[in-house]
C-alpha cells in the first residue's frame, strides 16, 4: 500500500470474534475498571488528608503507584468498553499511538516506583538512623521526578520509531495497541524497534528487579540476626511491597511471552493475559496495602469513627 493508506485506521479484529465472550468481557471490565478507579482514589484521598501519612516517603511512593495503576488501566478498558458497546472495531493511529505511549509509561513506571519502594524498606530496616536522612522528602520527589523525565522520553522516542514506519496492513488481533502489534504491520523489517524495546526492557524492568531483589537480600540479611519480634515488625512492613512486587512481575512475564511469542493464541488467552497485567494489579495492589499495613488500616478505621460520630451527633 502506498502512503496515503499508511494508516490512519487500526482495525481490532478480535472484537468480531469474541462471540459469548462480548457481554461478559464489557461487564466485567467495567465493573473491575470503577472498582479499580474507586479503591485507587480512596486510598490516595487517605494518605492525602491524614497528616501523619502524607509527605512521608512510602506513602508518597504508595500514591505515585495508585496513580500510575490508573493510568495504565485507563489506556486499555476504556478502550475495550467503547469497542465493545459501539460495535467498533477501529481506532485512529493517532489514537494508537497515544495508547502505546501510556502502556509503555504503565508498565516502567510501575517496576522503578517498586525499585524506589524496595529502597526505601532497604534504608528503613538497614540503615535506621540514617533514614530521615536519605529519604527526605525532597529527595523522594526529585527520584519521582528523575523517573517520570526518563521514562517519558524514552517512551517518547519509542512512540517516534512507531510513527515513522511504512505500514503495509491495518488488522491487530489484540484488544488494545502496542509497540510491537503495530511494528508487525510494518511493510519492512522493524529491527529497530525490536531492539529498542528490548534494551528498554532490559533498563526498565530488569535493571529495577534486580534492584529489587538486591533490597531484599540485604533486608533478610539483616533481620535474621534481630530479635523474633522485629524480624515480625520487619516482614509486616515488607510483604505488602514485596506481594506486589511478585504479582506485576509475574503478570509482566505472562505479558512479554504473550506479546512476543505469538499472534494467534485463543481468544480466551488474549482475554487472560489483558485482565492478568492492566486490570488485575491496579485493583490488588491498593487492597494489599490497604489491608497489610497498620497505619493505612488506623487512618480508616479513625476517618469510619468520625464519620460515625458526626452522623450519631447530626
Amino acid at each position: 500500500m502506498n502512503n496515503s493508506v499508511n494508516l490512519l485506521q487500526i482495525t481490532f479484529t478480535i472484537y468480531s470474534s469474541l462471540g459469548v465472550y462480548n457481554v461478559a468481557l464489557v461487564v466485567f471490565v467495567f465493573v473491575f475498571y470503577v472498582s479499580s478507579v474507586c479503591i485507587n482514589v480512596f486510598l490516595v484521598t487517605v494518605i492525602c488528608t491524614d497528616p501523619r501519612l502524607y509527605g512521608r516517603p512510602m506513602y508518597v511512593l504508595l500514591m505515585n503507584l495508585c496513580l500510575c495503576g490508573m493510568v495504565g488501566t485507563t489506556s486499555v478498558c476504556l478502550s475495550i468498553i467503547k469497542h465493545v458497546l459501539h460495535h467498533n472495531q477501529q481506532m485512529s493511529l493517532q489514537a494508537c499511538l497515544t495508547q502505546v505511549f501510556f502502556n509503555g509509561m504503565y508498565s516502567t513506571c510501575i517496576f522503578c516506583i517498586l525499585a524506589l519502594m524496595a529502597y526505601d524498606r532497604y534504608v528503613s530496616i538497614c540503615k535506621p538512623l540514617l533514614y530521615h536522612t536519605i529519604m527526605t522528602p525532597l529527595r523522594v520527589n526529585l527520584m519521582l521526578l528523575v523517573v517520570y523525565m526518563v521514562l517519558g522520553s524514552f517512551s517518547g522516542m519509542q512512540l517516534y520509531l512507531t510513527s515513522r514506519l511504512q505500514l503495509c496492513g491495518h488488522a491487530v488481533d489484540k484488544l488494545f495497541c502496542y509497540s510491537m502489534a503495530i511494528a508487525y504491520l510494518s511493510c519492512k523489517s522493524s529491527t529497530v524497534i525490536y531492539v529498542y524495546g528490548l534494551t528498554c526492557a532490559c533498563f526498565f524492568i530488569m535493571l529495577p528487579c534486580c534492584l529489587v531483589i538486591l533490597s531484599y537480600v540485604h533486608i533478610f540479611m539483616v533481620i535474621v540476626k534481630k530479635s523474633k519480634d522485629s524480624q515480625r515488625r520487619a516482614l509486616q512492613t515488607c510483604t505488602p511491597h514485596l506481594v506486589t512486587f511478585i504479582n506485576f512481575s509475574v503478570a509482566s512475564l505472562f505479558g512479554v511471552i504473550y506479546n512476543r511469542l505469538s499472534r494467534d493464541l485463543p481468544i480466551v488467552v488474549t482475554i487472560f493475559i489483558t485482565v492478568n497485567f492492566f486490570i488485575i494489579p491496579p485493583l490488588l495492589h491498593p487492597i494489599i496495602y490497604g489491608i497489610k499495613m497498620q497505619e493505612i488500616r488506623q487512618s480508616i478505621s479513625k476517618r469510619l469513627k468520625d464519620k460515625k460520630r458526626s452522623c450519631d451527633f447530626n
